[in-house]
């Protein structure tokens, strides 16, 4: 990845130093529109607070607890109910996905099911995660489960349905099981498409986290913005979005190492 190139407008390279200017001249951009729009006076401060007042709240609620918690703690915890949700979604839909595209029967049984619910939105399990687990962090897990779930089946599905079938009448020749095929040649073979279905996952899951903490919850990211709308303190709200962005983003760019990794691990970079 050391020489890693970007593709420009028109076809064109753009090496690792243009690249990283051109997203700092993005970020430039986009915070001084921001400082015009609010310091302009076209929107209430109340409403629109500068980049300056933002961060100078982020920098109180790293110090001083605000609803319970300070910044770090909202942080974690919303970090820890997002890793438990996706890794419940990851360790069933990619296993389950595997088994669908090696298994036609399961394929049948399951895809009709599934299709009927996917796309219900996650925000939509809301009212039905507080019934079942009221106070409980089986709420929250629910929706992060139902936002990472689908892109981790698909992924592994169609990884496993674009396995080579001749390296699969090779394995069965040489005398290997079902359960062989499937460890040696099914799962390396879709491991590429699980990889890009993961960072997905992540970021859907990521995404609900808001939704999540809607559910009564002690902590958290998404407490710490409707806690913040409770005060009518428009800082705190995008303070807490800030804190949102910054976590997927690095999510996100963990998930392309990996699958970088992976890529160049079976030949694909």
């Amino acid at each position: 990845m050391a020489n890693r190139n970007f593709l420009g407008p028109a076809g064109t390279v753009l090496g690792p130093v243009e690249f990283w200017l051109l997203t700092l001249a993005g970020f430039a951009l986009f915070f001084g529109t921001w400082s015009l729009v609010a310091w302009s006076g076209w929107m209430p401060s109340n409403l629109l607070p500068s980049p300056l007042a933002v961060w100078e709240t982020l920098v109180r609620l790293w110090n001083n607890p605000f609803a319970g918690h300070v910044y770090a703690e909202h942080m974690t915890a919303s970090i820890g109910r997002f890793l438990m949700g996706w890794a419940i979604a990851v360790g069933i839909g990619v296993p389950l996905g595997l088994l669908m595209g090696w298994y036609r029967i399961l394929d049948e049984i399951v895809t009709p099911l599934f299709d009927s619910i996917r796309f219900v939105a996650p925000l939509a399990w809301v009212p039905l995660a507080a019934l079942w687990f009221g106070t409980g962090i089986g709420g929250p897990l629910l929706i992060i489960f139902v936002g990472s779930f689908a892109p981790c089946l698909i992924s592994a599905y169609r990884g496993a349905r674009l396995v080579e079938p001749r390296l699969v009448e090779a394995a069965q020749m040489m005398g290997a099981s079902g359960r062989q095929v499937i460890q040696h040649v099914l799962v390396p073979g879709a491991m590429p498409s699980i990889i890009s279905g993961l960072r997905v996952s992540a970021g859907l899951g990521w995404q609900s986290l808001v939704g999540s903490e809607l559910i009564v919850v002690g902590a958290g990211l998404g407490y710490l913005m409707v806690q913040g709308q409770g005060n009518l303190s428009t800082n705190i709200v995008i303070a807490g979005m800030i804190g949102i962005g910054v976590v997927g983003f690095a999510i996100d760019i963990a998930l392309r190492g990996v699958e970088a990794w992976f890529k160049q691990r079976w030949g694909q970079a």
